[in-house]
Parts: structure tokens; C-alpha cells; sequence
């Protein structure tokens, strides 16, 4: 008899503790969730903005701020996010929340409100990037986890721009040589000379210069006649 009571025992033990596993069990297990396929291709700028979100509050202003959140008690808590993104760049960026290793800021958050479900997830990249893809590991089951709100950053500052000339610098004339005579010289007779350069001979001028020479021919011819007629003496 002892021994068949023993026996009994360990049957019950050993059909309570399977009874418990078999409860126990699906709060163990580890689901993989996709990212709902409405929110691929999604950027911060054009998704729904909620800068107000406190857990926004630390965002630097050069980055986007994305909140992504499980919508359904049946897929537990998250337990991490593997998400994809294209930079401003182009190129394929992967991240992983949380990772206190990759330079971006990422955590996972619990409801609040005395609720400790683990079903929010924040992540801040560069501005300008867009969401390509991601899955989650969750500690229930689920069809989708979603992207639930996002606060766009203002870029990153660039290089200076270097300030604008106003205008072209006047190139410098250079002196204009002078002749052996020192005046400037001119070009081939083609445009005027300096304000120091000689005045071209005209045909009035060339007329008044031969029109005076006449005169003075004249006059000496008259000068010498004059004296001649006072030298001759008269006779009577």
C-alpha cells in the first residue's frame, strides 16, 4: 500500500507540473511580426506628425523621431525590431531596437498608466530617411506590428556657403606708351588719341597756315620796296 500511495502521488505531481507548462508555455514562445505593409515607404516629413510626444523630448533637431507600436494584447510585448531604411543618400541602412552599440538613439517603452506592456518602440535617425521595411520579435502572436506616429527634423547643417562675389573686378588699363616726341602714341590713325595726344592737322588749318605765309611774302616784298624808292635821289 505505501508504495502504490507513492506511485499516485508522482502521477498527480507529474500531471499538475505538464498542466502547468502547457499553460505557461505561449508566454515563452517568441513570434517574428512584419512591419504592416501600409507603412512601407513611409518618411517622417509625410507621415502623421506628433512632435508633441514626450518621448520625443531628448530628438535632436537634425532627426527624424519614429514611434512604432504593437496594436494588439495577443502579441505580447516587443522584445526587439529589425528595421530597414534608406538614407538620404540612397544607400540601405539596417537597424536594430535596442542596441546601445549602433549610433542611433532607440529604446522600447512599456504602456504606462500602471499597464507594463512592453508595446512601444522610439527610434531617432538622421532626417530625411525612408522606411523600407522590418519585422519584430514579439513574446505572443501577431499579423503586424505599425508605424503609429512621427516628428520630422529639420536636416543636418551642411558645409558654409561661401558669400557671393558682387560683381566681376574692373580690370586695370594699362598706360599707354609714349612716343620719343612724349606724346602717347595712337593706333594705326583708327580712334582718337589721349586727352595728352596731338590734334590731327585739318585742311582749315592747313589754309590759314599758307594764307599767313602769304601775307608775310607780301609784306616783306612791300618793306623792301619801300626802302629801295628811300635810297633813289631826285636831281633837278
Amino acid at each position: 500500500m505505501p508504495l502504490r500511495r507513492r506511485l499516485t502521488r508522482a502521477a498527480v505531481c507529474a500531471a499538475a507540473t505538464t498542466a502547468a507548462l502547457a499553460i505557461t508555455s505561449p508566454a515563452w514562445a517568441l513570434s517574428t511580426v512584419p512591419l504592416n505593409p501600409a507603412h512601407v515607404g513611409a518618411t517622417a516629413g509625410k507621415f502623421q506628425q506628433e512632435c508633441r510626444d514626450p518621448k520625443f523630448g531628448t530628438r535632436p533637431a537634425n532627426q527624424d523621431g519614429w514611434h512604432f507600436v504593437l496594436p494588439t494584447n495577443k502579441a505580447g510585448d516587443f522584445e526587439s525590431l529589425t528595421l530597414t531604411f534608406r538614407d538620404a543618400g540612397g544607400a540601405s541602412v539596417t537597424v536594430t531596437v535596442p542596441d546601445s552599440t549602433d549610433p542611433y538613439t532607440d529604446f522600447l517603452s512599456a504602456n504606462g498608466n500602471g499597464d507594463k506592456q512592453v508595446k512601444h518602440a522610439y527610434l531617432f535617425t538622421p532626417a530625411g530617411w525612408t522606411l523600407t521595411g522590418g519585422n519584430a520579435q514579439v513574446s505572443g502572436e501577431g499579423d503586424k506590428f505599425n508605424l503609429s506616429h512621427t516628428c520630422a527634423g529639420t536636416g543636418g547643417t551642411g558645409s558654409p556657403t561661401p558669400t557671393p562675389t558682387t560683381g566681376s573686378p574692373t580690370p586695370s588699363v594699362p598706360a599707354t606708351p609714349s612716343t620719343p616726341g612724349g606724346s602717347p602714341s595712337t593706333s594705326g590713325g583708327a580712334g582718337g588719341g589721349g586727352n595728352g595726344g596731338s590734334l590731327p592737322i585739318t585742311g582749315a588749318a592747313a589754309t590759314s597756315i599758307a594764307l599767313g605765309g602769304l601775307a608775310l611774302i607780301g609784306g616783306g616784298a612791300l618793306l623792301m620796296m619801300r626802302r629801295r624808292r628811300d635810297r633813289i635821289t631826285f636831281t633837278s
